[in-house]
């Protein structure tokens, strides 16, 4: 499920494209006063639709105000800036520019910007998964937007009051607390309705739309979905669109109309790749993948998955963090790629050592004493080969699980693999991205290694399969590549081993460096398993079963292993551990699951 957070100054009060060109022509003319190109300027900004020239035009306005020292501009530039941050999903810069705007508001007492950049600072820590902290907002926003501070009651007011309200709804919506999320629904479209406008009765109405699919009334949440889009499409408003395309395509899935979800999922990519929006493409890529899985086209699937990946990485600011984790192994995997190559060199040396066996007969003859050297020669030759073939083997090895080294040496290729019953771990870390914003390269690495390190020494204990590391996140397998019966209480075992570890560390101050909580779900089922690339090999899984590992995780808590109902079905009998059944909880791309705490017995 993905909730649509609208922006309250750029959904709400511009991002008309149409308007924002004309200010443009104007803008270039230079036939205006000094007072009147700051009202141009935000005018432009807040109206622009490219985020590249919202970012531009903001920019400007910051300085130009700067430059007349007026505040109420110099706060209307950071908003804007902060907007056009957020629509590029680069959410810690978004946050950046709502702070400075927060700053200047507050200290120079402008109630009425408090309200509405509290508004935009909500949108982001909800579209963050920090719901609490988003609603303490929203609430403050509409309680300061109706206070006797602000008495004015003019259309902008009115407007704040009914985004704040929206968006209220909509975390509430993100909470699946659907009652009280169509009460703020309401509240808002009456507003909306009252002024009659048009783009915050689509919003409306969409989300109206989400909620319905959320209690599974299909027929009033595809209406309420497809006239929140008609009004959008003519607005050329792109970023709900995808959001309600996508749900669209949910309802015929569930319909079993696999021809219209696929048209509406491919309509939601399209249009986000045209206007670059990042987080959007990143759900519709998942969405397909999962669809071609469901359909057993696995090869299909995992491209999708691939590039799900790679957009959603770079929504949470994740391509840095891949590139400082990929330091901590550079050396080693260098060393180890360099050595594997030896395979593919056997041959070639051992055809310069013919040669050289041939120069050293033609010399038997003449030289006696050198058939004595030539032979030793030949034999530490050979032992050097030999060591250096065992070496590589073994490098080899510690790259792949031992029976694909095997077949990717005897077959120069791999076959992929189906394993119908494995269970797969997923680790996170709490607040990596926040703290690792203050620390240097190596000092990331350094931390991410502490406990990595430890990981791996952890799963080896229980036999299980290191599948990767993508940035903070670890990712481990049971059952693979041979299949086992314990898979499920061996990878619990091991994440109990791991959640005791991360705690442990936390009470230790000379770990002080790299504390940090964590989150751990596991999933059981059926996955495909195979070599990833032609250079330096990677043995990867996918699947149904890996993303919704994933998601397990992510709907988990700070310090627990969370498990889903297939995992919980292979171990329940198991008199070592203990379980507390969660309920159904909502999970992205999942619908409402099954899901279980699981401790160790005391």
């Amino acid at each position: 499920m993905i909730v649509f957070l609208c922006l309250v100054t750029l959904n709400l009060f511009g991002q008309d494209q149409r308007r924002s060109d004309s200010l443009k022509t104007v803008f270039r003319t230079n036939d205006y006063d000094r007072a009147l190109k700051l009202q141009i300027l935000e005018d432009i900004a807040n109206a622009e639709t490219d985020t590249d020239e919202i970012l531009i035009y903001s920019k400007e306005l910051i300085e130009s105000a700067k430059e007349m020292d007026s505040v109420v501009y110099i706060f209307s530039g950071y908003l804007q800036q902060g907007n056009g941050y957020r629509l590029k999903s680069d959410l810690s810069q978004a946050l950046n520019s709502y702070f400075e705007a927060a700053e200047i508001a507050l200290e120079n007492n402008l109630n009425y910007q408090q309200a509405i950049i509290k508004i935009s600072i909500a949108d982001v820590y909800s579209i963050m998964g920090d719901g609490n902290t988003a609603v303490s907002y929203y609430r403050n926003s509409i309680d300061l937007l109706k206070s006797e501070s602000i008495s004015d009651n003019s259309e902008s007011v009115s407007m704040n009051l009914a985004s704040a309200q929206l968006n209220l709804g909509d975390e509430y919506l993100n909470q699946k607390k659907l009652d009280s999320a169509l009460y703020y629904f309401s509240e808002s479209g009456k507003v909306f309705e009252a002024l009659n406008f048009r783009i915050g009765e689509a919003y409306n109405l969409g989300n109206v739309g989400l909620v319905y699919a959320e209690k599974n009334e299909n027929e009033k949440a595809e209406q309420n979905l497809n006239n929140a889009i008609e009004v959008l499409e003519e607005l050329g408003d792109y970023y709900p669109i995808c959001v309600y395309l996508n749900s669209m395509s949910d309802i015929y899935e569930s319909k079993g109309d696999d021809d219209k979800a696929l048209n509406y999922v491919n309509r939601s990519l399209d249009l986000a790749k045209k206007h670059g929006l990042k987080e959007q493409i990143a759900d519709a890529f998942l969405r397909l993948a999962s669809f071609y899985e469901s359909k057993g086209q696995f090869k299909t699937s995992y491209d999708y998955y691939k590039n799900h990946i790679i957009y959603r990485d770079s929504v949470n600011n994740m391509n840095d963090f891949q590139r400082l984790a990929d330091e901590r192994t550079r050396y080693e995997v260098s060393q180890k790629q360099a050595e594997v190559n030896l395979l593919n060199q056997e041959k070639k040396t051992q055809r310069i050592i013919a040669i050289a066996i041939g120069i050293a007969l033609l010399l038997l003859g003449l030289l006696a004493l050198s058939l004595f050297k030539r032979n030793k020669l030949i034999s530490k030759t050979g032992e050097i080969i030999q060591a250096e073939k065992e070496r590589s083997d073994e490098l080899l090895k510690n790259i792949l699980p031992d029976e694909t080294a095997k077949e990717l040496k005897e077959k120069g290729f791999v076959e992929a693999k189906k394993f119908d019953s494995v269970t797969v771990l997923f680790t996170d870390f709490k607040g990596f991205t926040k703290y690792s914003e203050s620390l240097t390269p190596e000092e990331i690495v350094k931390s991410i290694d502490f406990y990595f390190s430890k990981f791996d020494e952890i799963i080896d204990k229980y036999g299980l399969e290191k599948i990767k590391t993508i940035g903070d996140a670890y990712m481990c397998a049971g059952g693979l590549p041979f299949p086992t019966d314990d898979h499920a209480t061996q990878v619990t075992r091991a994440a109990l081993e791991i959640a005791d570890f991360v705690r442990s560390t936390l009470r230790n101050i000379a770990h002080s460096d790299a504390k940090f909580d964590i989150r751990i779900g596991i999933n059981s089922g059926p996955v495909v398993a195979g070599i990833v690339g032609t250079k330096k090999f990677a043995f990867d899984i996918w699947g149904r079963t890996v993303n919704a590992a994933s998601r397990i995780e992510s709907s988990g808590e700070i310090g627990r292993v969370n498990i889903s109902e297939n995992t919980y079905n292979l171990i329940k009998n198991n008199q070592e551990f203990t379980f507390e059944y969660r309920g159904e909880i909502e999970a992205k791309g999942m619908g409402k699951t099954k899901m279980y705490f699981v401790q160790q017995h005391s």
